[in-house]
């Protein structure tokens, strides 16, 4: 709801999970708007993203999440979200360079506001699979715990819910920086 509230995941827009296991993780179902989820807004499935009850239906990203968890076994938390900042941005750059902000605080690493992130774009692609892979080849570049699909939102993710959460609320709130400062350039 929080997310919801803040305009992060309009409608049905977004996904959120968190592993439950080494080879099970609790995801949003597909369908159901971000701003009224209830427990049964969730289903558990495996890390091919098959879900325990077959009569149900995961999230259509449920393999972004799946190639996370399984490229980095520490991770307990993916979180996406579809920002008219983030959304905006990834339409216009191959990356995003954050520097400077007090919030980069919150990403592994960085004990300084004088520091800068680049959070990779990757090109939009309706074959889920193809785009995971994709992002798999990419997983040892990145910079932060975080990518951008163009036009399509943000996946961050940490080794709780907690720490995803917070580190897209400090993503999002420099999106949000980054593009009202270009659009005050205009």
């Amino acid at each position: 709801q929080l997310f919801h509230q803040r305009g992060w995941v309009p409608a049905t827009g977004g996904n959120f999970s968190a592993r439950l296991s080494s080879d099970r993780m609790l995801i949003t179902a597909s369908g159901w708007h971000k701003g009224e989820l209830d427990d049964s807004a969730f289903l558990v499935a495996d890390l091919d993203g098959v879900p325990e009850d077959r009569s149900r239906k995961a999230s259509y990203e449920t393999l972004l999440h799946c190639q996370v968890y399984r490229y980095d076994e520490s991770v307990g938390s993916v979180l996406h979200t579809h920002s008219v900042a983030n959304t905006l941005l990834s339409r216009r750059y191959e990356s995003i360079r954050l520097a400077g902000y007090e919030l980069l605080k919150l990403l592994p690493g960085i004990t300084t506001h004088d520091a800068a992130v680049e959070i990779p774009v990757f090109e939009n692609d309706q074959d889920i699979q193809r785009l995971a892979s994709r992002v798999n080849d990419h997983m040892k570049k990145l910079a932060a715990p975080a990518y951008l699909i163009a036009g399509h939102g943000l996946y961050a993710w940490g080794s709780t819910v907690a720490q995803a959460r917070h580190r897209v609320e400090a993503l999002e709130f420099m999106f949000e920086c980054e593009l009202r400062e270009l659009e005050n350039k205009r």
